[in-house]
């Protein structure tokens, strides 16, 4: 068992080195939509996963933490997203 986990990860090690971090765009706008979308709109995008209810709860919970944050540094965050998404590219 250890030696073909040991195998695999040399494997993709070798196959894989190519790999790179670049972010679906999809994703990036579920990310900066949760930073600036108003709750009862996050809502109505989250209802589109069909995730369970304490799991919207949650993310609404931090949202509401989230939403405290004053728009100045919201605008760094989203600048350091944009900046980490567009470098990939």
């Amino acid at each position: 068992m250890r030696l073909s986990v040991c195998l695999l990860l040399v494997t993709l090690a070798l196959c894989c080195y190519q790999a790179n971090a670049v972010v679906c765009p999809a994703l990036f706008s579920e990310i900066s939509g949760f930073s600036f979308i108003n709750e009862p709109v996050f809502k109505l995008k989250l209802a589109k996963y069909d995730a369970p209810p304490e799991a919207v709860a949650a993310i609404l919970e931090v949202k509401k933490c989230t939403d405290q944050i004053s728009l100045e540094k919201h605008l760094l965050i989203e600048k350091v997203q944009v900046t980490s998404f567009f470098s990939f590219f």
